[in-house]
């Protein structure tokens, strides 16, 4: 399961360099996974690792090499046109109407790089290839629907799913996953252009669901990696931020950056907190009635899916992020040709907050930054290896 976050999701890529390059040698073979699920970035990083589904050896060393050769200016236009145009836009004027035909509207930033990359990159056919080898039982893409802020969840999968949540603002959509369903993830409001799949615009699916267990579990997961891309401050932490900030006036673009934190709130903590409770209540009640406890119990709606007891890992960063990027800004990062472009970047960081640029973490699409990402996820994976060894180690 892996959560949104845009430039962060090269954490993501870090966590699977560990599991697919040393986990092996604890396991005495690869981890494999029937189910991927992703939303915002984690939907492109999750498209990839479905298409690549039959080459586990490979897969993360190639996502990982990807992620360290972007270049900001080649996926993010940021030349003096691109930036005036940005700021008409933030200024209130409306972007042009869409052209017939287009699958991509408004947005401040100029993404055709990014989306090309995307295009480009992935495999995209290798996800149905990989499900009718058996290698993949489905792959999940989570978007936010604009005209009425529902979830919907697009699956692909190897046979149908015929009854999903009863909750009336989520839907699931059966789909052969491609790259317009994962831009349309992936598409940050307001930052990026709304993709337009079908006949509706979507834009980020972290809105609602920004880490997602639940389709996976009703896809027949038992045992759970869970990679969610936001920092979970200690209380000494929160204290020194209080004392940092009590003295600033909140600029906008600081407030802009917390409310993307906000935006991608992680519930992942209390998807967790509820599953241990699940399972206390199963065991309880498999003690007390027999083992046929939990189908007996489980509502009209979970047959495909019944309830049972579940394993997860959940891997997280143990640094902000946001604090990642402002130290590579402090130090002159990442290389740019534009002096423009560089001037930019330094001038949101100043007016971010000292010690942390939130809003940038999400756009700094450059191997500079990934790198430093990579390496984190990677450390923080490795203090999860007895962990992940415990869940994942029964075959």
């Amino acid at each position: 399961m892996l959560s949104g976050g845009g430039a962060r999701g090269a954490y993501e890529v870090g966590v699977m360099l560990y599991v697919r390059e040393v986990l092996p040698k604890r396991l005495g073979r690869h981890l494999h996974f029937d189910v991927i699920t992703g939303t915002s970035v984690g939907a492109l990083n999750g498209s990839f690792l479905a298409a690549t589904a039959t080459d586990e050896h490979n897969q993360a060393k190639r996502l990982a090499k990807a992620w360290r050769e972007l270049h900001l200016e080649k996926l993010i236009a940021l030349s003096p046109t691109d930036i005036f145009k940005a700021g008409r836009l933030l200024l209130g004027k409306s972007p042009p109407p869409p052209e017939p035909g287009t699958y991509r509207y408004g947005g401040i930033l100029n993404t055709a790089g990014l989306e090309e990359f995307v295009f480009r990159f992935v495999p995209w056919r290798g996800i149905r290839r990989s499900i009718r080898a058996g290698a993949l039982r489905g792959l999940a893409v989570t978007a936010t629907h604009v005209g009425t802020g529902h979830t919907v969840v697009f699956l692909d999968t190897a046979k149908p799913v015929h009854t999903w949540s009863q909750n009336p603002f989520i839907r699931a959509v059966p789909a052969a996953i491609s790259p317009r369903h994962a831009l349309a993830s992936a598409a940050i409001p307001m930052l990026f252009p709304a993709v337009k799949v079908g006949r509706a615009f979507y834009v980020d699916g972290g809105l609602r669901n920004n880490t997602p267990m639940s389709p996976a579990i009703r896809l027949g997961a038992d045992r759970l990696l869970v990679v969610s891309l936001q920092h979970k401050a200690t209380q000494v932490e929160e204290n020194a931020k209080a004392v940092m900030h009590e003295s600033d006036y909140p600029k906008p673009l600081f407030l802009l950056g917390k409310a993307l934190n906000s935006l991608m709130l992680d519930p992942t903590e209390y998807d967790l907190e509820r599953l241990e409770k699940t399972n206390a209540i199963l065991r309880a009640g498999e003690e007390a009635y027999g083992s046929e406890f939990a189908k007996v119990i489980s509502t009209r709606d979970r047959k495909e899916s019944p309830l049972r007891q579940l394993k997860a890992v959940h891997i997280q960063p143990s640094v902000d992020i946001g604090g990642i990027a402002a130290d590579l800004l402090a130090r002159g990062g990442p290389k740019l040709s534009s002096r423009v472009a560089r001037n930019l970047l330094h001038r949101m960081a100043k007016n971010e907050s000292a010690g942390e640029a939130d809003m940038l973490s999400y756009l700094l699409f450059d191997g500079e930054f990934a790198s430093e990402l990579l390496e984190l996820g990677f450390q923080d994976a490795k203090t999860k290896e007895d962990e992940l060894v415990s869940v994942f180690g029964s075959s």
